[in-house]
Parts: structure tokens; sequence; C-alpha cells
């Protein structure tokens, strides 16, 4: 099993990794332009955090979940938040405008019904991701539809 650190971004919010880190985030971390933190976001010292409340469910401003970065923050930051908040992979998260991300709502939505179809309120990122899991439309052309045009593809 792989081993799970915490780092704080640019922005200040505290993601959750597994190693090894992604390449990316890994120059990023060696370069010192985010930092590894215990998960209740006090400084790494190598020793795991004592334990109690605060080691167990994170920080009491964000009562354990990564807070959502500011508008200004770098999209990496915003990566990293549709990864530790919303489970989305890497690869996918980068391949998102930083617009998008920033759509997607602050807690994940509730699980969708088993054929994976997003819920109508949900953003429109999801529901291009949708059309396109199903094979419907190529990333590219789900995101010249309107979000209403893509929920009515699925009926």
């Amino acid at each position: 099993m792989a081993e799970t650190i915490y780092v704080r971004g640019e922005g200040g919010a505290i993601f959750v990794m597994d190693l090894p880190l992604p390449e990316a985030i890994a120059d990023r971390l060696a370069k010192g332009q985010i930092k590894r933190v215990n998960k209740d976001g006090s400084p790494y010292s190598g020793a795991a955090p004592a334990p109690g409340p605060a080691a167990e469910q994170g920080s009491a401003l964000t009562e354990g979940a990564v807070p959502r970065p500011g508008a200004r923050a770098s999209k990496d930051d915003w990566v990293l938040w549709a990864m530790a908040t919303h489970a989305i992979p890497e690869t996918d998260a980068e391949a998102m405008t930083k617009a998008q991300l920033q759509e997607l709502p602050e807690k994940p939505t509730p699980a969708a019904p088993s054929d994976g179809r997003p819920d109508e309120d949900a953003p429109k990122a999801e529901w291009i991701d949708h059309i396109v899991r199903k094979g419907l439309l190529s990333r590219e052309d789900a995101e010249a539809y309107t979000k209403d045009d893509l929920i009515a593809m699925v009926g």
C-alpha cells in the first residue's frame, strides 16, 4: 500500500498525496514551491503528530476537508484541490481549464445513479466527463455543447 503524505500548495490548501508523487508535484516539492505538512497542517518534522482529535480529523478550521483555493490561486493548486476533493485523476484534472476546475462544487456531489449520470445541478464539466465516458462525443466536441444539450443527449 502506498504511503500517504500531506502537502500545502502555493495557495495554502492542504492536499493528500500518495507516494510516489507524480513527477511534476515532486519537482515542485523539491524546489520548495509546495511544502510537506502533517495532516493537521502543522509543519512536517518527520515524526507523526501526537494522536488526538486534530491528528485524526484534520484542521479544526477545515474539519478535515481540503479548503477550496482562492480565485487567484494557480491552476496547479486547483488541480491538486480537484484531485483531493473530487478524486479526479491527475491527468483528467490537468486536462481541465482553470475555469472548469473552478466550476466544480465545493464538496463532491453524492453518488450518482448506477449509470454514472451526474445530477442535473452538477457543473458542465461533470456532464462533459459523463458524455466522454459513454463514448458519445470527444471531450473537445462535448465542450462545444451547452450543459442542457449534454443532458438532453442522455435523456
